[in-house]
């Protein structure tokens, strides 16, 4: 098969994916083989391929946002047959006996794995993953529109999770990249407020167009102070100033797998009246199943730019740079 292939940690801009010919993977006793019809790229790609994540495997095809058809069932496999449309998110394996998989916290599980950095990812034809691990995609989504579900929008749903927001209260949202954009829709349906700071113009065009209250460049001219807040940004300078702007027993989420260094916090000014901070870590398999379904239902609609998959390399330094409004998806093959 043919796939992207990151042989050294390198930065985006000397395009280290390389187009390869490589054996294509066959399935273990528990594992589905799927033809790839679509894949994600996101910032954690790019924290794995510029060496910003600890070192796992290496070589690596990345990618953990994906979409395809199941082709191959192992032996021991009954929960999907050859022809189901399937996703394969972030996190690959736990070990399902700690007291945080016991506990319903297996995003904590210390011997947790995950697609794209400890095992090869969909930036290929075809890729393998444990059945347990896969999701069941609903028919009202393309596949295009599916494959940011997959980690930009389950990693955002626990973000919103983990942000405490009241019902109809009021959300402060730093950053508005692909989780961004999906997670104001489950806000916005759940009755609440919702204010973005964002450097880009485009994407506070894209914010106010999508129900935004307010959207702005710096987080010093947020109109008023809110419930809770999620940081999507790469950004611990954003952490200081989004504390600030809680109300009394407000909670800030921060959502991203990698962050710039945080400032030093002034107890009084950010930390009193018991606001919160919660960091997030990956995803439950909960999160996802119960993410997919209220998706479903609104229906979340993610703003799609696609790319060939021979182009990730482009792909990704069109996300670096924040030239992608919205997702940026790697069609890999089209639906027969």
């Amino acid at each position: 098969m043919k796939a992207m292939v990151l042989e050294a940690y390198s930065p985006i801009e000397n395009s280290p994916l390389q187009w390869q010919e490589v054996p294509t993977p066959e399935p273990t006793a528990k594992e589905i083989q799927i033809r790839v019809r679509a894949c994600g790229i996101c910032r954690t790609d790019l924290h794995v391929i510029e060496g910003e994540l600890s070192s796992h495997k290496l070589p690596i095809i990345p990618g953990h946002q994906v979409v395809g058809e199941v082709v191959k069932v192992g032996r021991s496999c009954s929960r999907f047959t050859i022809g189901t449309r399937v996703g394969v998110a972030w996190l690959r394996s736990t070990c399902g006996q700690c007291d945080f998989c016991k506990a319903g916290k297996e995003n904590l599980c210390a011997a947790s794995q995950y697609t794209g950095y400890d095992a090869d990812g969909g930036y290929a034809e075809y890729a393998v993953v444990n059945e347990e691990y896969a999701y069941a995609i609903p028919a009202i989504f393309a596949d295009e529109q599916a494959v940011p579900l997959l980690c930009a929008g389950i990693v955002g749903y626990r973000a919103l999770q983990r942000s405490e927001l009241p019902r109809g209260g009021s959300l402060a949202i730093y950053g508005f990249g692909s989780s961004a954009h999906m997670i104001i829709q489950i806000a916005l349906h759940r009755g609440c407020r919702v204010l973005v700071v964002t450097r880009g113009g485009k994407h506070r065009q894209l914010a106010r167009q999508m129900g935004a209250h307010w959207a702005g460049e710096l987080a010093a001219d947020l109109p008023e102070d809110v419930d809770s807040a999620i940081i999507f940004a790469p950004a611990g300078e954003l952490v200081p100033q989004a504390l600030t702007r809680l109300k009394r027993g407000g909670t800030l989420s921060l959502a991203g797998i990698h962050m710039s260094r945080i400032p030093a916090l002034n107890y009084g000014q950010h930390l009193f009246w018991e606001k919160n901070v919660h960091s997030v870590t990956a995803n439950t398999r909960e999160d996802g199943i119960n993410f997919l379904k209220e998706a479903a239902v609104i229906p979340v609609r993610a703003h799609i730019t696609s790319y060939p998959l021979p182009e990730a390399n482009k792909a990704l330094q069109d996300l670096k740079n924040d030239r992608i409004n919205g997702t940026g998806v790697l069609m890999v093959a089209d639906r027969e």
